[in-house]
């Protein structure tokens, strides 16, 4: 008898629609495609060859990378968020609720008085 192991999670299982690849991958390798066939194209009237393939190549990896990147179940864009609110919008030291809030008092009290 054939045995098939079910994934505990079904959250985890993606849809492949064709090629065996999900529909994001799909988009994201069409997109690899419509941006670099051009380039290399371009570029091989100006270039080299063998310089051209490697423009390619480095103009389409970053796609690349945004399209097969997944850390613990999340996607490039929201790791990127998390990691721009991190770095740029959240402060750097933590403040107790209660302190801030005072604070926050303290300077409106400051602006009504000038």
């Amino acid at each position: 008898m054939a045995y098939v192991p079910i994934p505990k999670d079904l959250n985890r299982v993606k849809t492949k629609i064709a090629f065996n690849l999900t529909k994001r991958q799909l988009i994201g390798f069409s997109i690899a495609a419509i941006v670099g066939f051009p380039t290399y194209l371009f570029a091989r009237k100006l270039l080299p060859n063998d310089v051209a393939i490697i423009f390619m190549i480095i103009i389409t990896l970053p796609i690349f990378f945004i399209t097969l990147f997944e850390k613990d179940g999340i996607r490039f864009e929201r790791y990127f968020k998390y990691i721009y609110q991190n770095r740029f919008y959240q402060p750097k030291i933590r403040v107790k609720k209660e302190v801030y809030i005072e604070r926050k008092k303290k300077t409106r009290n400051e602006a009504r008085k000038k």
